[in-house]
């Protein structure tokens, strides 16, 4: 077997802390000013932003509070391609992925059970480079799961037809597996503070109802924004085929709550998807 090629950070010293004593206490911090809710141990799905941590880790926390006491061995994130567009979703495979706190190794045998279907063909070397969506999420599990195996989905495509695709792939291939999924979104961009909220407040309402399909509409029509909506779709609806049938959104922020600027923010939800 060939050795494995790391894939190095590229965001730490920027949009997360590179000293890792420094990183695991901020992520702690936040985790401490978060609450976990009751079906917790029924978790199968998570939404959380991915902006960088001074703007949006007080609002990941409250999805990975989620986690506490959790067993999950797998984590399987689905993240968007903001720089690189390609015609299905694709996942690096060539080994783990370093953060300063150390590697979170690859599930390679489930990363190649994906890679055998046509939903996702092979990798896009320029679609991971540099993207910080799915990497900003590491360091959290780290923290909150300790030791598990990753499988790294970057979605090219976001049509509503691609998600159904990729959703009932994840659930042929991880039924029974103990893996926790996450969709990496963050919302609006750069709206005025009351308008961020309301159209937020629509990706919010939707994904409160667990409606799929609704949200999807109104994301493609252009009521609200979300630059994670085919992850988050994909997610919920392989959520919902592996027995969840509750839908929680765990907090709701933006920017502007955090800096006071309020002229242009974006916008951050955590949600959680369980099995009642």
């Amino acid at each position: 077997m060939c050795a494995e090629k790391i894939r190095e950070s590229v965001i730490a010293g920027s949009w997360y802390p590179d000293n890792p004593e420094t990183l695991r206490n901020e992520i702690a911090g936040y985790l401490d000013r978060a609450r976990p809710h009751p079906g917790r141990e029924n978790l199968i799905g998570l939404v959380a932003p991915h902006a960088g941590y001074m703007f949006s880790g007080e609002v990941a926390a409250h999805a990975y509070r989620q986690l506490e006491d959790s067993r999950f061995e797998r984590v399987l994130i689905v993240a968007p391609s903001h720089r690189t567009r390609f015609p299905s979703s694709t996942i690096y495979h060539l080994g783990g992925f370093r953060t300063p706190l150390g590697v979170v190794p690859l599930d390679f045998d489930l990363v190649q059970a994906f890679l055998e279907h046509p939903q996702v063909r092979g990798y896009y070397p320029q679609a991971e480079d540099q993207e910080h969506s799915l990497e900003i999420q590491l360091p959290f599990l780290q923290v909150v799961l300790g030791e598990f195996k990753l499988v790294p989905i970057i979605m090219g495509n976001q049509t509503y037809e691609h998600c159904t695709e990729l959703a009932e792939l994840i659930e042929k291939l991880c039924r029974n597996k103990n893996v926790l999924l996450i969709a990496s979104s963050d919302l609006s961009h750069y709206h005025s503070y009351r308008e961020a909220k309301q159209l937020d407040g629509i990706v919010t309402a939707r994904v409160a109802a667990f409606d799929c399909r609704g949200l999807f509409r109104d994301l493609n029509d252009g009521a609200c924004e979300a630059c994670g909506a085919g992850p988050m779709v994909a997610v919920m609806l392989a959520s919902g085929k592996l027995g969840a049938n509750v839908s929680r959104v765990l907090h709701y922020a933006n920017s502007g709550d955090v800096t006071g600027e309020r002229s242009g923010v974006v916008g951050y939800m955590a949600a959680a998807f369980y099995r009642e």
